[in-house]
Protein backbone atom coordinates (compact mmCIF):
# COMPACT_ATOMS: atom_id res chain seq x y z
CA UNK A 1 0.00 0.00 0.00
CA UNK A 2 1.57 3.67 -1.12
CA UNK A 3 -1.06 6.15 0.54
CA UNK A 4 -2.22 6.65 -3.13
CA UNK A 5 -5.06 4.80 -5.13
CA UNK A 6 -4.50 2.72 -7.72
CA UNK A 7 -7.08 3.93 -9.77
CA UNK A 8 -8.03 4.43 -13.74
CA UNK A 9 -6.34 7.03 -15.84
CA UNK A 10 -8.73 10.15 -16.16
CA UNK A 11 -8.56 10.19 -11.90
CA UNK A 12 -5.08 9.79 -11.21
CA UNK A 13 -4.06 13.76 -12.04
CA UNK A 14 -5.25 15.77 -9.10
CA UNK A 15 -6.56 13.22 -6.39
CA UNK A 16 -3.33 13.73 -4.19
CA UNK A 17 -4.19 17.60 -4.91
CA UNK A 18 -7.68 16.96 -3.70
CA UNK A 19 -6.55 15.13 -0.58
CA UNK A 20 -3.91 17.79 0.39
CA UNK A 21 -7.01 20.76 -0.12
CA UNK A 22 -9.16 18.45 1.92
CA UNK A 23 -6.71 18.18 4.78
CA UNK A 24 -5.84 22.42 4.93
CA UNK A 25 -10.01 22.69 4.61
CA UNK A 26 -9.98 20.29 7.49
CA UNK A 27 -7.05 22.23 9.51
CA UNK A 28 -8.80 25.24 8.93
CA UNK A 29 -11.69 24.21 11.02
CA UNK A 30 -9.89 22.46 13.57
CA UNK A 31 -7.86 25.99 13.78
CA UNK A 32 -10.65 27.87 14.42
CA UNK A 33 -12.20 25.67 16.86
CA UNK A 34 -9.46 25.52 18.89
CA UNK A 35 -9.69 29.11 19.04
CA UNK A 36 -12.95 29.35 20.34
CA UNK A 37 -12.47 26.95 22.75
CA UNK A 38 -9.42 28.94 24.06
CA UNK A 39 -11.52 32.16 24.22
CA UNK A 40 -14.63 30.44 25.89
CA UNK A 41 -13.98 27.52 27.12
CA UNK A 42 -15.51 28.13 30.82
CA UNK A 43 -18.76 29.85 29.07
CA UNK A 44 -18.65 26.31 27.09
CA UNK A 45 -18.92 24.17 29.89
CA UNK A 46 -21.66 26.30 31.13
CA UNK A 47 -23.54 26.59 28.16
CA UNK A 48 -22.91 22.71 28.07
CA UNK A 49 -24.79 22.36 30.89
CA UNK A 50 -27.67 23.78 30.58
CA UNK A 51 -27.79 22.54 27.02
CA UNK A 52 -27.91 19.12 28.94
CA UNK A 53 -30.08 20.26 31.45
CA UNK A 54 -32.30 21.73 28.77
CA UNK A 55 -32.38 18.69 26.33
CA UNK A 56 -34.06 16.57 29.66
CA UNK A 57 -36.76 18.99 29.39
CA UNK A 58 -39.98 17.84 27.84
CA UNK A 59 -40.66 21.62 26.77
CA UNK A 60 -42.84 23.09 23.72
CA UNK A 61 -39.37 23.78 22.13
CA UNK A 62 -38.61 19.91 22.25
CA UNK A 63 -41.55 18.98 21.07
CA UNK A 64 -41.99 21.07 18.21
CA UNK A 65 -39.85 20.81 15.11
CA UNK A 66 -38.61 24.04 13.71
CA UNK A 67 -38.97 22.54 9.83
CA UNK A 68 -42.44 21.84 9.17
CA UNK A 69 -41.07 18.94 6.79
CA UNK A 70 -42.79 15.72 9.02
CA UNK A 71 -45.88 15.49 9.92
CA UNK A 72 -46.85 13.62 13.51
CA UNK A 73 -50.71 11.86 14.11
CA UNK A 74 -49.85 13.23 18.11
CA UNK A 75 -48.18 16.61 18.28
CA UNK A 76 -46.73 15.49 20.77
CA UNK A 77 -45.57 12.51 20.27
CA UNK A 78 -42.51 12.25 18.40
CA UNK A 79 -42.82 8.49 17.45
CA UNK A 80 -46.07 8.97 15.39
CA UNK A 81 -44.69 10.54 12.33
CA UNK A 82 -46.41 9.94 9.37
CA UNK A 83 -43.72 8.44 6.41
CA UNK A 84 -43.33 9.45 3.26
CA UNK A 85 -43.76 6.93 0.50
CA UNK A 86 -41.35 8.68 -1.70
CA UNK A 87 -38.97 7.60 0.98
CA UNK A 88 -37.52 4.20 0.77
CA UNK A 89 -34.93 2.54 3.47
CA UNK A 90 -32.33 1.64 1.15
CA UNK A 91 -29.30 2.93 2.73
CA UNK A 92 -26.83 1.17 4.95
CA UNK A 93 -26.17 4.19 6.61
CA UNK A 94 -26.03 8.44 6.44
CA UNK A 95 -23.07 10.55 7.45
CA UNK A 96 -25.23 12.77 9.91
CA UNK A 97 -23.71 16.15 11.32
CA UNK A 98 -26.82 17.92 13.61
CA UNK A 99 -27.28 21.58 12.51
CA UNK A 100 -25.63 23.74 14.44
CA UNK A 101 -22.97 21.79 15.93
CA UNK A 102 -19.62 23.21 15.33
CA UNK A 103 -18.13 25.30 18.05
CA UNK A 104 -18.14 27.64 19.70
CA UNK A 105 -21.68 29.03 18.63
CA UNK A 106 -23.30 25.64 18.99
CA UNK A 107 -26.29 26.57 18.27
CA UNK A 108 -27.94 22.92 17.90
CA UNK A 109 -31.89 21.94 19.30
CA UNK A 110 -33.13 18.69 19.79
CA UNK A 111 -36.72 19.35 18.02
CA UNK A 112 -34.40 19.98 14.74
CA UNK A 113 -32.63 16.87 15.42
CA UNK A 114 -35.84 15.02 16.14
CA UNK A 115 -36.83 15.96 12.55
CA UNK A 116 -33.57 14.52 11.35
CA UNK A 117 -34.36 11.46 13.01
CA UNK A 118 -37.32 10.71 11.40
CA UNK A 119 -36.51 11.31 8.15
CA UNK A 120 -33.49 9.11 7.90
CA UNK A 121 -35.36 6.31 9.94
CA UNK A 122 -37.31 6.19 6.74
CA UNK A 123 -33.63 6.05 4.78
CA UNK A 124 -31.61 3.63 6.63
CA UNK A 125 -31.07 2.01 10.38
CA UNK A 126 -27.94 3.39 10.87
CA UNK A 127 -25.68 6.77 10.97
CA UNK A 128 -22.58 8.37 11.39
CA UNK A 129 -21.33 11.34 14.02
CA UNK A 130 -17.95 13.01 13.52
CA UNK A 131 -17.28 14.44 17.19
CA UNK A 132 -19.19 15.22 20.16
CA UNK A 133 -18.95 18.81 20.99
CA UNK A 134 -22.22 21.10 21.53
CA UNK A 135 -23.59 17.86 23.21
CA UNK A 136 -24.70 16.24 20.02
CA UNK A 137 -24.31 12.73 20.96
CA UNK A 138 -26.91 13.27 23.50
CA UNK A 139 -29.64 15.12 21.00
CA UNK A 140 -29.62 12.12 18.70
CA UNK A 141 -29.55 9.14 21.30
CA UNK A 142 -32.19 11.24 22.93
CA UNK A 143 -33.82 11.76 19.49
CA UNK A 144 -34.09 8.23 18.78
CA UNK A 145 -35.56 7.29 21.92
CA UNK A 146 -38.18 9.83 22.03
CA UNK A 147 -39.20 8.68 18.03
CA UNK A 148 -38.59 5.04 18.80
CA UNK A 149 -36.97 4.38 15.47
CA UNK A 150 -34.63 1.01 15.08
CA UNK A 151 -31.77 3.54 14.76
CA UNK A 152 -28.20 2.90 15.61
CA UNK A 153 -25.35 5.43 15.38
CA UNK A 154 -21.84 5.23 15.56
CA UNK A 155 -20.49 8.01 17.71
CA UNK A 156 -17.38 9.89 17.55
CA UNK A 157 -14.66 11.76 19.22
CA UNK A 158 -12.74 14.15 16.31
CA UNK A 159 -8.89 14.47 17.75
CA UNK A 160 -6.60 16.99 16.99
CA UNK A 161 -2.61 16.80 17.06
CA UNK A 162 -1.54 20.14 17.84
CA UNK A 163 -3.63 21.16 21.14
CA UNK A 164 -2.27 18.77 23.47
CA UNK A 165 -5.24 16.77 23.53
CA UNK A 166 -7.65 18.86 24.47
CA UNK A 167 -10.08 18.29 21.97
CA UNK A 168 -10.01 14.52 22.40
CA UNK A 169 -10.66 14.80 26.30
CA UNK A 170 -13.02 17.22 26.05
CA UNK A 171 -15.41 15.17 23.90
CA UNK A 172 -14.22 11.62 25.66
CA UNK A 173 -15.66 13.04 29.06
CA UNK A 174 -18.60 14.30 26.55
CA UNK A 175 -19.24 10.99 25.46
CA UNK A 176 -18.45 8.94 28.51
CA UNK A 177 -21.70 10.98 30.11
CA UNK A 178 -23.97 10.04 27.11
CA UNK A 179 -23.25 6.51 27.10
CA UNK A 180 -23.81 6.57 31.07
CA UNK A 181 -27.15 8.73 30.39
CA UNK A 182 -28.38 6.50 27.62
CA UNK A 183 -26.68 3.19 27.54
CA UNK A 184 -25.10 1.22 24.39
CA UNK A 185 -28.90 0.27 23.10
CA UNK A 186 -28.62 2.59 20.10
CA UNK A 187 -24.66 2.88 19.59
CA UNK A 188 -22.63 0.40 17.28
CA UNK A 189 -19.37 1.87 17.86
CA UNK A 190 -16.95 4.67 19.22
CA UNK A 191 -15.38 5.71 16.02
CA UNK A 192 -11.78 7.95 16.97
CA UNK A 193 -10.26 10.53 15.37
CA UNK A 194 -11.98 11.71 11.74
CA UNK A 195 -8.99 12.33 9.14
CA UNK A 196 -6.51 12.48 11.92
CA UNK A 197 -4.12 10.73 9.88
CA UNK A 198 -4.24 12.92 6.61
CA UNK A 199 -3.77 16.41 8.39
CA UNK A 200 -0.92 14.99 9.98
CA UNK A 201 1.10 13.64 6.94
CA UNK A 202 0.40 16.52 5.02
CA UNK A 203 0.70 19.12 8.35
CA UNK A 204 4.11 17.45 8.48
CA UNK A 205 5.02 17.17 4.81
CA UNK A 206 4.63 13.87 4.33
CA UNK A 207 3.05 11.86 1.70
CA UNK A 208 2.42 8.77 2.75
CA UNK A 209 0.76 7.55 5.67
CA UNK A 210 3.20 4.22 6.59
CA UNK A 211 6.57 6.60 6.86
CA UNK A 212 7.96 7.77 9.99
CA UNK A 213 6.19 10.94 10.25
CA UNK A 214 2.82 8.89 9.82
CA UNK A 215 4.42 6.82 12.61
CA UNK A 216 4.49 9.79 14.98
CA UNK A 217 1.03 10.58 14.38
CA UNK A 218 -0.23 7.13 14.21
CA UNK A 219 1.52 7.24 18.38
CA UNK A 220 -0.91 10.01 18.62
CA UNK A 221 -3.87 8.46 17.99
CA UNK A 222 -3.53 4.81 19.13
CA UNK A 223 -2.46 6.71 22.54
CA UNK A 224 -5.97 8.36 22.03
CA UNK A 225 -7.98 5.00 20.76
CA UNK A 226 -6.31 2.97 23.58
CA UNK A 227 -7.46 5.84 26.18
CA UNK A 228 -11.06 5.22 25.10
CA UNK A 229 -10.55 1.55 25.12
CA UNK A 230 -9.56 2.06 29.16
CA UNK A 231 -12.68 3.86 29.72
CA UNK A 232 -15.34 1.78 28.21
CA UNK A 233 -13.39 -1.02 30.24
CA UNK A 234 -13.60 0.61 33.22
CA UNK A 235 -17.52 1.22 32.24
CA UNK A 236 -17.87 -2.96 32.07
CA UNK A 237 -18.00 -1.57 27.80
CA UNK A 238 -15.05 -2.80 26.67
CA UNK A 239 -16.84 -6.03 24.81
CA UNK A 240 -19.84 -4.41 23.93
CA UNK A 241 -18.90 -1.61 21.86
CA UNK A 242 -16.06 -1.68 19.03
CA UNK A 243 -13.77 1.27 18.65
CA UNK A 244 -12.66 2.22 15.29
CA UNK A 245 -11.38 5.28 13.52
CA UNK A 246 -11.97 6.94 10.20
CA UNK A 247 -9.72 8.84 7.79
CA UNK A 248 -9.26 9.32 4.08
CA UNK A 249 -9.21 5.61 1.73
CA UNK A 250 -5.47 6.24 1.09
CA UNK A 251 -4.60 7.75 4.64
CA UNK A 252 -4.57 4.60 6.89
CA UNK A 253 -1.96 3.76 8.58
CA UNK A 254 -1.33 0.10 9.34
CA UNK A 255 -0.37 0.31 13.13
CA UNK A 256 -3.31 2.20 13.97
CA UNK A 257 -5.49 -0.18 11.78
CA UNK A 258 -4.05 -3.33 13.54
CA UNK A 259 -5.40 -1.23 17.05
CA UNK A 260 -8.64 -0.48 15.77
CA UNK A 261 -11.57 -3.12 15.78
CA UNK A 262 -12.99 -0.97 12.74
CA UNK A 263 -12.40 1.34 9.96
CA UNK A 264 -14.24 4.21 7.77
CA UNK A 265 -12.48 5.08 4.73
CA UNK A 266 -13.30 8.15 3.02
CA UNK A 267 -13.61 7.12 -0.95
CA UNK A 268 -14.79 10.08 -3.01
CA UNK A 269 -14.73 9.39 -6.96
CA UNK A 270 -15.55 13.53 -7.14
CA UNK A 271 -12.04 14.44 -5.77
CA UNK A 272 -10.66 11.45 -7.73
CA UNK A 273 -11.62 13.21 -10.81
CA UNK A 274 -13.65 9.82 -12.30
CA UNK A 275 -16.72 10.66 -14.16
CA UNK A 276 -20.11 10.38 -12.30
CA UNK A 277 -20.88 7.15 -15.12
CA UNK A 278 -17.79 5.46 -13.57
CA UNK A 279 -18.20 6.59 -10.37
CA UNK A 280 -19.91 3.50 -8.80
CA UNK A 281 -17.80 0.93 -9.77
CA UNK A 282 -14.31 3.24 -9.35
CA UNK A 283 -15.64 3.30 -5.45
CA UNK A 284 -16.09 -0.43 -5.14
CA UNK A 285 -13.02 -1.19 -6.88
CA UNK A 286 -10.87 1.54 -4.81
CA UNK A 287 -12.56 0.43 -1.19
CA UNK A 288 -12.12 -3.43 -1.88
CA UNK A 289 -8.09 -2.74 -3.26
CA UNK A 290 -6.92 0.21 -0.56
CA UNK A 291 -9.03 -1.04 2.74
CA UNK A 292 -10.63 -4.25 2.54
CA UNK A 293 -7.82 -6.25 1.28
CA UNK A 294 -5.40 -4.29 3.58
CA UNK A 295 -7.22 -4.79 6.46
CA UNK A 296 -7.93 -8.23 5.75
CA UNK A 297 -4.27 -9.12 5.90
CA UNK A 298 -3.80 -7.99 9.52
CA UNK A 299 -4.01 -10.17 12.30
CA UNK A 300 -6.97 -8.79 13.93
CA UNK A 301 -9.07 -8.32 10.82
CA UNK A 302 -10.63 -5.24 11.28
CA UNK A 303 -14.38 -4.64 9.83
CA UNK A 304 -13.99 -1.91 7.18
CA UNK A 305 -16.67 0.39 6.12
CA UNK A 306 -17.46 3.48 3.22
CA UNK A 307 -17.13 6.13 5.71
CA UNK A 308 -18.16 8.86 2.82
CA UNK A 309 -19.16 8.51 -0.85
CA UNK A 310 -21.62 10.54 -2.96
CA UNK A 311 -21.70 13.08 -5.33
CA UNK A 312 -22.16 17.07 -5.06
CA UNK A 313 -25.26 18.96 -6.32
CA UNK A 314 -24.00 21.91 -7.16
CA UNK A 315 -21.02 24.27 -6.53
CA UNK A 316 -21.17 27.78 -5.70
CA UNK A 317 -18.47 29.18 -8.10
CA UNK A 318 -18.07 28.01 -12.09
CA UNK A 319 -14.72 27.05 -11.30
CA UNK A 320 -15.66 24.10 -9.08
CA UNK A 321 -18.84 23.26 -11.08
CA UNK A 322 -16.46 20.19 -13.03
CA UNK A 323 -13.99 17.89 -11.40
CA UNK A 324 -12.92 17.29 -14.80
CA UNK A 325 -14.74 14.58 -16.16
CA UNK A 326 -18.21 14.91 -15.03
CA UNK A 327 -20.54 18.25 -13.75
CA UNK A 328 -21.57 18.72 -10.04
CA UNK A 329 -25.00 18.90 -10.87
CA UNK A 330 -28.81 16.59 -9.31
CA UNK A 331 -28.34 14.35 -12.50
CA UNK A 332 -24.95 13.72 -11.73
CA UNK A 333 -26.35 12.81 -8.28
CA UNK A 334 -29.17 10.90 -9.17
CA UNK A 335 -26.62 8.92 -11.28
CA UNK A 336 -24.45 8.02 -8.59
CA UNK A 337 -27.00 6.63 -6.16
CA UNK A 338 -28.76 4.51 -9.06
CA UNK A 339 -25.46 2.91 -9.86
CA UNK A 340 -23.71 2.80 -6.33
CA UNK A 341 -26.78 2.24 -3.63
CA UNK A 342 -28.54 -0.93 -4.84
CA UNK A 343 -25.60 -2.54 -5.83
CA UNK A 344 -23.34 -1.71 -2.69
CA UNK A 345 -26.05 -3.20 -0.63
CA UNK A 346 -26.20 -6.28 -2.97
CA UNK A 347 -22.40 -6.84 -2.30
CA UNK A 348 -22.43 -6.53 1.26
CA UNK A 349 -20.56 -3.28 1.63
CA UNK A 350 -20.98 -1.20 4.60
CA UNK A 351 -21.32 2.43 3.89
CA UNK A 352 -22.40 5.68 5.15
CA UNK A 353 -23.68 7.63 1.77
CA UNK A 354 -22.51 11.63 2.70
CA UNK A 355 -24.63 13.34 3.49
CA UNK A 356 -28.25 13.63 5.07
CA UNK A 357 -28.15 17.42 3.83
CA UNK A 358 -26.77 20.15 2.61
CA UNK A 359 -24.34 22.23 5.16
CA UNK A 360 -24.50 25.95 4.84
CA UNK A 361 -21.69 26.49 7.11
CA UNK A 362 -19.03 24.88 4.54
CA UNK A 363 -20.31 26.61 2.06
CA UNK A 364 -20.15 30.05 2.96
CA UNK A 365 -16.46 28.92 4.58
CA UNK A 366 -15.48 27.10 1.55
CA UNK A 367 -17.67 27.72 -1.35
CA UNK A 368 -17.33 25.08 -4.58
CA UNK A 369 -19.21 21.82 -4.00
CA UNK A 370 -18.02 21.62 -0.21
CA UNK A 371 -21.62 22.48 1.28
CA UNK A 372 -24.12 20.90 -1.51
CA UNK A 373 -23.68 17.26 -1.06
CA UNK A 374 -26.81 16.30 1.06
CA UNK A 375 -30.26 14.18 -0.25
CA UNK A 376 -31.95 16.87 1.33
CA UNK A 377 -31.89 20.20 1.07
CA UNK A 378 -30.74 22.58 3.92
CA UNK A 379 -34.55 23.60 4.88
CA UNK A 380 -35.01 19.59 4.95
CA UNK A 381 -37.00 19.28 1.72
CA UNK A 382 -35.81 16.13 -0.39
CA UNK A 383 -33.67 17.37 -3.43
CA UNK A 384 -35.43 16.60 -6.85
CA UNK A 385 -33.73 12.94 -6.75
CA UNK A 386 -35.58 9.51 -6.49
CA UNK A 387 -34.41 7.46 -3.54
CA UNK A 388 -33.49 3.71 -5.13
CA UNK A 389 -36.15 1.12 -4.24
CA UNK A 390 -34.03 -1.79 -2.92
CA UNK A 391 -34.09 -2.99 0.96
CA UNK A 392 -30.41 -2.38 2.80
CA UNK A 393 -29.21 -4.99 4.74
Amino acid sequence: MTGLPDHPPEASSTWFQKQQAAGRRSRRIIIGCIVGVLLIIIVAATVGGVLAAKNKKNDSEDASPSHNTVNQTNPNDPSTFVKDPNLHQSFYGLAYTPEGSQMPQCGNKLADVITDIQLMSQLTKRIRLYGADCNQTELVLEAIKRTKVDMTVWIGNYPVATDNNAAYIRQRDILKKAIENYGTDYIGGVTVGNEFMLNYVIENGAAVADSPIGDQGADLLISDINDTRDMLSAMNLDKKLPVGTADAGSYFNKKVLETVDYGMANVHPWFANVSVEASAAWTAEFFRQNNVEVAAALANRPQMYIAETGWPTQSSDAGNANNGASPASIEGFQTFIDTFVCQANQNGTGYFFFEFSDEPWKDAQFGGVEGWWGLFNKDRTLKNVTIPDCLAP
